[in-house]
């Protein structure tokens, strides 16, 4: 089965040497979510999450190059080890006056590993979706790693 997506969709499929439950934990366990957050080369100091459906986050990654970049949304679907919605906005720059929604599917693999099926829209143009690839594969290469280490211990 294939999918034609719209011009305003963004979808990443990445397999992690995890299984499902960890993937799942590290995108709603702060303590987790803190270290990988943000594209190589940005660390994210401040991060707030009210994990539950209805519930806020809010957050900021840096680095030297790019400064302090703020982000927040909400949860809208959370269906662990396997679903979770949530909305996304910057705070400021030029994505800041669109909301999009993403959509993390967590697909167990007969390995042991997750396909992670990642997909976010609305964007308000091609370019600005595209804009969003290299920084959503660049944070991937840091989850794929965190996720890595983690393999194998015990999961909060």
């Amino acid at each position: 089965m294939s999918a034609t997506l719209a011009d305003d969709e963004l979808l990443i499929s990445r397999t992690f040497d995890a299984p499902p439950a960890l993937m799942f934990s590290l995108w709603s366990d702060i303590n987790h979510f803190q270290k990988w957050m943000g594209p190589e080369g940005f660390d994210c100091p401040e991060m707030e999450m009210d994990f539950r459906v209805g519930g806020k986050y809010r957050g900021m990654i840096r680095s030297k190059d790019h400064g302090d970049n703020w982000f927040h949304g909400e949860y809208r679907e959370i269906e662990p080890p396997h679903r979770l919605v949530f909305t996304w906005r910057w705070e400021q720059g030029p994505a800041s006056d669109t909301e999009t929604t993403v959509t993390i599917t967590f697909r167990a693999e007969a390995d042991g590993r997750t396909t992670q099926i990642f997909h976010q829209t609305p964007f308000t143009s091609v370019e600005r979706r595209d804009s969003h690839i290299g920084g959503w594969t660049s944070l991937f290469n840091k989850l794929a790693a965190y996720a890595a280490q983690h393999q194998g211990k015990a999961i909060p």
